[in-house]
């Protein structure tokens, strides 16, 4: 910003665009724009290693760059009652993800390399066992990148034997943790088929030490395979032993055409062939060194700083802490603090804020005369506060937090999305109607308009066409959620349920078949009931539309907002075309009829499902 600009005590805080990803900074506009740049160039570089000429990312990724290490601290997850050490964490969540940097540290951005590397993982590839995403995601891990050139491939887990203080004295770590390049010089190595099958989850980012001989082995197999290039013949391994329930034995010899030792033999021979690995080694145990310069490999970065099209604008400070709150309140350990600061900021009037504004101008040109309708505080703490009510089960706190945002910020798509979240839920936890199916499906094709590969909102779509627009509109909503997202077991079960509604019992049966022993315990436990129901289902012809309540419309919180104009412009319009009579040559539609909206009076909105297409 400019002086002028911070003379007039301007927000410091910036919005930065580039092609994937929301970098939310107070460190200026190169530091901001230097992250959105790496974080498009690890995405292209994993799309490389993936061997995929595109990339799913399946929900909105913000990035908060901090420049004041006091700020990233009070926000961290803290690890024994301490801040973390690292200087970047990642904050998962379904609706959205986070990562929070501290830019007082060089790289930052590699900190959460290995959390990154599983979030692309699990949106682009199918399940598989651990072994591959852990290798996948420590290989990634040790990126590094500049604007002309990706290096990758060294020890991520390799760390010097001396440390140095404030003061710049130099001490020696005693039994530091082993690296990886330590763990497989020893002599004992997991046998290969014990490697390959052994059961570790990688469907949460919450992972323990990875000084492990399991992480080591997983990470050298998969820099053998990359290196080989013999990710086809892995992708054969994986359809052989998850889809066809090979032998593990028997999948190696048909996928890679060697038997399980010399497979074996050719890693171990792979990893002894890597020098730069053991000139780290040797490295690390001297004072001064820096072990983790030295790379295996090294090519052209596939994106460069004119390769990206990254826009700036400037944030509001309380949109800003308000963002910083949010966060915390994902953080269990920081959750109570999160929601003292996220009150203080929906509760505090910011004549800054554009809601207002445009609320003041809606009311003077619907009626003079008519009541100022003006909403306080910050939409993004009502919409944050709206989520947590809805994690908790808080269904009335959540809606009367949307609608308070919604007054501020009618246009945020967010709230939209949280509004179908809403009905859903309560839908569930009511064993009764999801309210108002025609709002919520034009709320969720907006949100997909704005974020057209967000996989949660294709599911709720889908959720509300198996019971409003039929098993065949429902099949393929769920089909692209599923595809967007294709660990998601959620998505899985209500494939599931959406086959039972359309009879196809046996493909319903298959699904349900293999969730019953899922990660996921309460999909499992779901699977497993409705495993047991589905023989009466099968015998007299029920569907889950049996036992699932139609739909009935209900007004959003939005129509508060709208209703008084579309009553005055559909008077005018009535009272333009009295007495003529409509001239237009009348068109004819044959279709299902999903949903009648009345409460916009005199107009009427009709949802209709014609075929493929929904009107």
């Amino acid at each position: 910003l400019s002086s002028s600009a911070l003379a007039a005590g301007q927000s410091l805080w910036l919005e930065i665009h580039s092609t994937h990803f929301t970098v939310i900074t107070d460190a200026g506009e190169k530091k901001g724009t230097e992250v959105a740049l790496r974080f498009e160039q690890m995405r292209a570089v994993f799309a490389i290693l993936l061997m995929k000429d595109r990339l799913n990312e399946s929900a909105p990724l913000t990035i908060l760059a901090l420049k004041n290490d006091k700020n990233y601290y009070q926000s961290s997850p803290l690890h024994q009652g301490q801040p973390i050490s690292a200087p970047g964490f990642f904050v998962p969540g379904t609706d959205q993800n986070f990562i929070v940097l501290d830019l007082f540290e060089e790289e930052s951005w590699r900190a959460v390399a290995h959390d990154f590397a599983h979030l692309l993982m699990n949106y682009n590839y199918p399940p598989v066992e651990g072994w591959f995403d852990e290798g996948m995601a420590e290989y990634f891990s040790s990126i590094r990148v500049d604007n002309k050139q990706v290096e990758i491939g060294g020890d991520p887990e390799m760390t010097g034997v001396f440390t140095q203080d404030l003061l710049q004295n130099q001490h020696e770590v005693h039994n530091p943790p082993k690296s990886l390049t330590e763990l497989l010089s020893g002599q004992v190595w997991l046998a290969l088929p014990d490697l390959l099958t052994m059961k570790h989850d990688t469907s949460t980012y919450a992972e323990a030490t990875h000084h492990t001989l399991f992480y080591a082995q997983s990470w050298i197999t998969v820099h053998y395979l990359l290196h080989e290039k013999k990710l086809p013949e892995t992708g054969t391994y994986f359809d052989l032993v998850e889809n066809q329930h090979v032998p593990v034995e028997d999948a190696i010899q048909k996928a890679y055409g060697v038997t399980p030792a010399q497979f074996d033999q050719a890693v171990k021979d792979y990893f002894h062939s890597l020098t730069p690995l053991f000139t780290a080694l040797d490295a690390s145990k001297q004072p001064n060194s820096q072990p983790d310069q030295s790379q295996v490999y090294q090519f052209p970065a596939p994106v460069g700083p004119n390769d990206s099209a990254i826009t700036t604008k400037p944030m509001r400070e309380s949109d800003a802490k308000s963002l910083m709150a949010e966060i915390k309140i994902r953080i269990p350990e920081r959750r109570n603090v999160g929601l003292q600061e996220l009150q203080a900021l929906a509760t505090t009037s910011d004549p800054t804020a554009p809601g207002k504004a445009n609320n003041r101008k809606a009311n003077k040109e619907h009626d003079d005369d008519a009541p100022l309708v003006v909403a306080t505080g910050n939409e993004i703490a009502h919409r944050a506060l709206a989520w947590d009510h809805l994690q908790r089960g808080e269904f009335d706190a959540a809606e009367e937090e949307l609608s308070d945002a919604a007054a501020l910020d009618p246009r945020d798509l967010w709230i939209r999305y949280y509004l179908a979240v809403l009905k859903y839920r309560v839908a569930q936890a009511k064993h009764a109607d999801i309210q108002g199916l025609p709002n919520m499906m034009q709320d969720l094709r907006a949100v997909l308009e704005w974020y057209p590969e967000f996989a949660d909102a294709y599911d709720l779509m889908a959720m509300a066409r198996m019971v409003g627009g039929g098993p065949v509109a429902a099949t393929q909503a769920e089909h692209a959620a599923m595809q967007l997202s294709p660990r998601n077991q959620e998505y899985v079960y209500h494939m599931a349920e959406i086959y039972i509604e359309g009879k196809q019992w046996e493909a319903a049966r298959a699904l349900l078949e293999h969730l019953k022993t899922s990660s996921n315990t309460q999909v499992a436990a779901e699977a497993r009931e409705q495993l047991g129901r589905l023989a009466n289902q099968q015998k007299y012809g029920l569907s889950t539309a049996s036992t699932t309540p139609k739909l009935s419309p209900q007004s959003s919180p939005f129509d508060v907002l709208d209703q008084d104009a579309a009553k005055r412009a559909s008077e005018a319009a009535v009272a333009k075309t009295a007495g003529a009579g409509d001239q237009r040559a009348a068109k004819f539609l044959q279709g299902r009829l999903l949903g009648v909206d009345c409460s916009q009076s005199p107009a009427a909105v009709l949802t209709v499902a014609s075929g493929k297409t929904v009107l």
